[in-house]
């Protein structure tokens, strides 16, 4: 993004309204990427919850017994 404003700036682009584009695609493709990565969070915390595992593993059962 930086790189296409100074482009802009210096150079004088000829192709006009592509670094505002270019701009607001990349800023809103990294809102997504990073919302993306929220809920793929959720959903790996979600199913290591419903796998019904225990929250702990016991050595030996017969130890307990005595």
């Amino acid at each position: 993004m930086i790189i296409l404003i100074f482009d802009t700036l210096i150079y004088g682009n000829a192709v006009r309204g592509y670094p505002s584009s270019m701009c607001v695609i990349i800023f809103f493709s990294g809102i997504i990427l990073i919302v993306l990565g929220i809920i793929g969070e959720y959903i790996a915390r979600i199913y290591e919850q419903v796998k019904n595992r225990p929250n702990y593993i016991l050595k030996d059962r017969n130890e307990f017994k005595n």
